[in-house]
This record gives C-alpha cells, sequence and structure tokens, in this order.
C-alpha cells in the first residue's frame, strides 16, 4: 500500500459557496447520513458525534475530503468508524447527494472512497515508506508484508501473508534457481521468502533507500540482490516478474510503460503475477483524502485499463479477485497500531494517530462495500503454454 505528509489544515481555506446557511447544512447532511442509519449523537457505536458546527459546511463543501480532514482535526468521532464509513459507501451517500435537488456542490458528488514523473514517484514512495520503520514493524507482519494478505485457511495475519506470498510463487511456478524480478520490493519480505522456501534467485527494486537497506539486511546470506532503481531502467531477463502492491503507484499514464518495462526483462517463456488494488471504474486518481494525505500519485487501476495496458503484448491467463481478504488484512494492522500507540506516541501526534486510524479503517470499509477490489492478474507472452496450478486457488 503510500503519505507525504500529515494533512494540510483546511480551517482558514476558502469554502466554495453553498445554497444554504449552517443550520440548513446540518440539516441536509443529517438527512443524507440517516438513509445510511447513522445518527448524529445516536448512542449506536456507528453513530457520529459531532463537536464542531463547521463540520457540516466542510463535508457537504469538499465531500470525502473534508469528511477526512474534519475527523483529524477531531471535528467528530464515532466508536465504530469502520462501520459508520462501510454504511455511508453502502448506501452510496454520494449518489444520493450527487441526484438530490437540495444539494447542489461538487464535492460529496464524487466517490467516498475509491480507494508521474521519475522525480515526483520517489518523492511519494519516499514520503509514506519512510515515515518511521517503528510504525510498520508494529503494524504488519512478522515479514513485514504491507499489502492484502490470503486469509482463505489462515487465522492470523502471519499466516494469512505467508499464504499470499506461498499462492504468488505457484502461481509463477517457482523452483530452484528461477530468476524473479520483484517491482517494488517493500522491506524484502517476497524475495527472502521465495529464495528461502523455493530456491528462487530474486532481484528486487525499490525507490526507497530505507527499505533497500532492510531488504538487504532481511535477505542476507540468500541469492537476493536489492535494489534502489526505477522499474524503468531495470535491464536483465528474468523467469518471472512480480510486483505486489506496485502498479498503484505508477499513474495512470503509465501503465503501457509498466506492462512494456515489463515485456522488455521477461524472459520468452516467462511469467508475470500483477497484485494489485482496483477500482470498479476507470479513473486517474484516488479519493482526494487518500491522494492528500496518504497517497500522493497513486491511482487503483481498472481491469479494463490493466486490458487495455497488456493488449498486444501479454495474454491475460488469471484473474482472482480476493477483496474481502483486504477488509480483515486492514481491521488485523489497525488493531495492532492501537495496541501499539502506547509505544508509538512518543514519536507520532495525537493528529497522526487519527489519520492513520481513518486510513486504515475507510479502507476496511471500502473493500468490505466491494466498492474496491484486490486483483492478482496472471499473464504469459502470447504462444506459451499455460502455467500449472493457475486454477489452484
Amino acid at each position: 500500500m503510500s503519505t507525504e505528509q500529515t494533512p494540510t489544515t483546511v480551517a482558514n481555506a476558502a469554502r466554495p459557496a453553498l445554497p444554504f446557511g449552517s443550520a440548513s447544512a446540518e440539516r441536509v447532511l443529517r438527512d443524507l447520513l440517516q438513509h445510511a442509519d447513522i445518527e448524529v449523537g445516536g448512542s449506536r457505536p456507528h453513530d457520529m458525534q459531532v463537536h464542531e458546527p463547521r463540520f457540516y459546511r466542510r463535508v457537504l463543501a469538499a465531500g470525502s475530503l473534508g469528511l477526512g480532514e474534519s475527523y483529524v482535526k477531531g471535528w467528530w468521532d464515532v466508536e465504530a468508524l469502520d462501520v459508520a464509513l462501510y454504511r455511508i459507501l453502502q448506501s452510496q451517500l454520494s449518489e444520493r447527494a450527487k441526484h438530490s435537488p437540495r444539494v447542489i456542490f461538487a464535492g460529496l458528488g464524487a466517490k467516498l472512497f475509491s480507494l508521474q514523473t521519475r522525480g515526483r514517484s520517489s518523492r511519494n514512495v519516499v514520503g509514506h515508506y519512510e515515515l518511521g520503520l517503528d510504525l510498520f514493524e508494529r503494524m504488519l507482519d512478522e515479514r513485514m508484508i504491507y499489502s492484502c494478505g490470503y486469509w482463505r485457511e489462515a487465522n492470523d495475519l502471519d499466516a494469512a501473508q505467508e499464504a499470499k506470498l506461498d499462492l504468488i510463487c505457484r502461481k509463477l511456478g517457482v523452483g530452484e534457481g528461477t530468476t524473479v524480478l520483484d517491482l517494488g520490493c517493500g522491506w524484502g519480505g517476497f524475495a527472502r521468502y521465495a529464495a528461502e522456501t523455493y530456491g528462487a534467485r530474486v532481484t528486487g527494486v525499490t525507490l526507497s533507500s530505507e527499505q533497500a537497506a532492510v531488504a538487504k539486511a532481511r535477505c542476507a546470506g540468500l541469492p537476493v540482490e536489492i535494489r534502489v532503481e526505477d522499474y524503468r531502467d531495470v535491464r536483465g531477463r528474468f523467469d518471472a516478474v512480480v510486483s505486489i502492491g506496485m502498479i498503484e503507484h505508477v499513474g495512470a499514464r503509465s501503465y503501457r510503460t509498466y506492462m512494456e518495462s515489463t515485456d522488455r526483462v521477461m524472459a520468452p517463456q516467462g511469467v508475470s503475477l500483477v497484485h494489485t488494488i482496483s477500482g470498479n471504474r476507470s479513473t486517474q486518481h484516488v479519493d482526494p483524502w487518500i491522494r492528500r494525505s496518504i497517497f500522493p500519485g497513486a491511482n487503483l487501476p481498472s481491469l479494463t485499463q490493466i486490458s487495455r495496458a497488456v493488449e498486444g503484448l501479454f495474454v491475460i491467463e488469471d484473474v482472482h479477485n480476493f477483496g474481502p481478504d483486504y477488509d480483515r488484512t486492514l481491521m488485523a494492522w489497525h488493531q495492532r497500531f492501537e495496541a501499539s500507540w502506547p509505544e508509538l506516541r512518543t514519536r507520532y501526534p495525537e493528529r497522526f494517530r487519527r489519520m492513520w486510524r481513518f486510513y486504515l479503517l475507510a479502507c476496511a470499509a471500502a473493500f468490505r462495500a466491494r466498492s474496491t477490489q484486490l486483483y492478482q492478474v496472471l499473464l504469459t507472452r502470447p504462444g506459451t503454454r499455460q502455467p500449472g496450478g493457475t486454477r489452484e486457488h
């Protein structure tokens, strides 16, 4: 999954003109929330408690951006934040707002959560993945895998992440001596697993020097090479090319470039797997709050965009959707983050805690509502044999 900074303050920002005053804004938003069975000031865990009257106009003016930023500033609270956000998504409040004659504004009509240049790509990666190793060590599993786990037979986060790594290796047909390119290798979790368990020879690339240092240490003594390198600059030949949660960061205009780069380095009989969060619609951007506060420069590719990007280069052998598993993964991360807060609070302010909580639980809600998916797309060259185990999952 990627923050450039904590959310910028918008308290004094110029607000779009609204066709009603504060009292009218409150009535309109309360009415909209009733469609999601959310009551402002109610006693149920998913009911909102509003502390700042400006909340109503801010949300109506800026939609999801206003909702997230006002939460981070403490303007409202809710005990079961994930449930409230799930209800908002499930009841399609943004669509109701868009078509309501009483709500004439640009913000809330946008989808609540969809959940590049080389220099910008590097800054975006560093901004999020180098927030602090202590944060990710406490939030993630033992292997530090920052992507969706595979929970079909798993009972805890460590088992779910190992099952996901094994699933990828089996789909790729990884074995003793298989050369694997891991694009966006993170802290080396997949590279270490593939080398230790299957005897693969792995080259991992990342734009984060801090991630690379950790990955090198974790993979010491194994046939693994870790580089700080842009995916467009990689040279060589590899039996398998994998990216796990990386293509979301290349930008919608670069999907074809990503596929051409894979084509350039993949062996003639090679295979590639793209593990990615995906939107239900083709867009050029993610949700405004996510883009500003968490993943600057990111975009969630739709299956249509992926299909267009591979046309004439690869055969799509298999598409595997286990998006609901991301809900469970995110809830596990949230539980570990909150449990670790007494240690983390010495380095991170309360504002960061609220931002990170909103991020994790909003994303969990999006997967729960099925407005966001998790796909593994398996690719081969035209004319090659279909990989064994394609349908084993």
